[in-house]
C-alpha cells in the first residue's frame, strides 16, 4: 500500500494536479479509519472525485482487474505444473526502486502533515509506539485523539509553545475477535458461495496491513474448514506477492485453486465489494469532518499518524531490501540513490523508473554471477 500511495501521490498531486496536497492527505488519513484495502480505497475515491460514480467504478476496477489476471494466470501455471515462474531476478532491481518511491512520496507528504512543532511530536510517537509492537490501527487511532485534545486544549496563548509553524528542510485485530480452536475440526465442504461470504467478511473487517489476510486465512480456510493446506495457503500469499496491484488479490489464487475462473472471479468481487460502499459513505463523511474544529484537529493529526507509519514501513523495507545486519544487497544499494536523485530532482515517470529498475537489477545480477 505505501508503494501504490507513493505512486498515486507522483501522478494526481504532482503530474497532473488534480488533488491539492492537503486534500491527498485527508484521504490517506480517512482510509486508515475505515477497513478494506487502503490502497484500492484511496483509488476509488480519486475516481469518485474525478468523474462521480462512474468513476468510482472505473478506478476501482481498473485499480483491481491488473493484478487479478495477473494472479490468475499465475495460480494458473502453479496448479498446471506445481510451481511458479522464476519472476525473482527481475525483482531485484524492482525492490529497491519501490522503496525509493516510497521514501519519497513518505519526504513530501510530511512536508505537508509536519506543519508544526505538535503535529511532528505526534508523529514520532506513533512511529515509536508502532516499533515497539502496538497494533497499526490503534496507533492510528491514538495519534489522532491524542492531537484532537492536544490541539483543541491549546487553542490559546499556551498553544504557540508547541503549535509554531514548522518547515521541513528543502497486530492486527482479527485474533482478538477470532475464536480459538479446541483441537483439530472435520473437514468442511466447500461452495463458492460459502466462500463469497467468507472473503466479504473479510473486506469488511481487514484493518490495517493487507498482510493481515494471512491471519483470516489461516484460521478459517486451514484451521476450521481445511480447504486449504498450509503450503498451499503459503504458495497462495507468494502468488498475491508476485502480483504490482494489492495483495487481497490473494483472494484471486485461493479462489481460482479451490473452483477454477469462476471461483478466482467469485472471490476477488466479493473481498473488494466492501471498500466501494466504505468510500461512497467516506465521500459524505469526510468534508464534514474538516469543517468541525474538533474533528478538524482530529483528521490533522491521524495525517501525520498516517505518514508516520509509513515511514515506519519506509525503514522496515529498507533493512530488508538492503540487508543491513547481514550481506549487503550491492544492486539495491546502487539502484536507490539513483532513483531517489530520478524522483525528487528529475521528476522521472514511475512506470519507466520500475521498468528501467528491473532490467538494471537483472543485468547486474547476470555480471555478478558470471563474474
Amino acid at each position: 500500500p505505501a508503494a501504490h500511495i507513493a505512486m498515486m501521490q507522483r501522478e494526481v498531486v504532482e503530474r497532473r494536479r488534480w488533488l491539492e496536497p492537503q486534500h491527498f492527505l485527508d484521504l490517506i488519513g480517512a482510509t486508515n479509519l475505515i477497513p478494506g484495502p487502503n490502497s484500492t480505497q484511496i483509488a476509488i475515491h480519486l475516481g469518485l472525485i474525478r468523474a462521480g460514480w462512474m468513476g468510482l467504478i472505473a478506478a476501482g476496477v481498473c485499480f483491481i482487474l491488473p493484478a487479478f489476471a495477473i494472479t490468475t494466470a499465475l495460480t494458473w501455471a502453479y496448479v498446471e505444473y506445481g510451481a511458479l515462474p522464476q519472476v525473482d531476478p527481475w525483482l531485484a532491481g524492482v525492490r529497491p526502486a519501490v522503496l525509493a518511491l516510497v521514501g519519497a512520496a513518505v519526504w513530501k507528504l510530511g512536508r505537508n502533515a509536519v506543519s508544526s512543532v505538535l503535529l511532528g511530536t505526534i508523529g514520532v510517537l506513533v512511529a515509536v509506539a508502532t516499533l515497539w509492537g502496538i497494533n497499526e490501527v490503534l496507533a492510528l487511532l491514538g495519534g489522532g485523539l491524542f492531537g484532537m485534545v492536544t490541539i483543541r486544549l491549546l487553542k490559546g496563548k499556551e498553544k504557540a509553545a508547541l503549535m509554531v509553524p514548522f518547515t521541513m528542510p528543502g497486530k492486527s485485530l482479527w485474533p482478538a475477535l477470532a475464536t480459538p480452536m479446541a483441537g483439530a475440526a472435520a473437514a468442511t465442504s466447500f461452495t463458492v458461495w460459502k466462500m463469497a461470504l467468507f472473503f466479504l467478511k473479510v473486506g469488511c473487517t481487514l484493518y490495517g496491513s493487507g498482510y493481515l489476510l494471512v491471519a483470516f486465512l489461516e484460521d478459517e480456510l486451514v484451521k476450521k474448514w481445511q480447504w486449504l493446506t498450509p503450503s498451499e495457503l503459503l504458495d497462495a500469499v507468494a502468488i498475491g506477492q508476485l502480483t504490482p496491484g494489492p495483495i487481497l488479490t490473494t483472494a484471486s489464487s485461493v479462489g481460482y485453486i479451490k473452483s477454477g475462473l469462476s471461483g478466482a472471479a467469485v472471490a476477488t468481487a466479493a473481498i473488494f465489494l466492501p471498500s466501494f460502499i466504505f468510500v461512497a459513505l467516506l465521500k459524505v463523511v469526510l468534508p464534514i469532518l474538516r469543517q468541525s474544529p474538533w474533528t478538524g484537529a482530529f483528521l490533522d493529526a491521524v495525517n501525520v499518524s498516517a505518514v508516520a507509519l509509513m515511514a515506519v514501513v519506509c525503514g522496515r523495507l529498507a533493512i530488508e531490501t538492503i540487508g543491513f545486519g547481514g550481506a549487503l544487497n550491492w544492486p539495491a544499494l546502487l539502484i536507490l540513490p539513483v532513483v531517489v536523485l530520478a524522483t525528487l530532482r528529475w521528476k522521472a515517470g514511475t512506470v519507466w523508473i520500475v521498468l528501467c529498475s528491473a532490467f538494471v537489477g537483472r543485468l547486474m545480477l547476470l555480471f555478478s554471477s558470471a563474474g
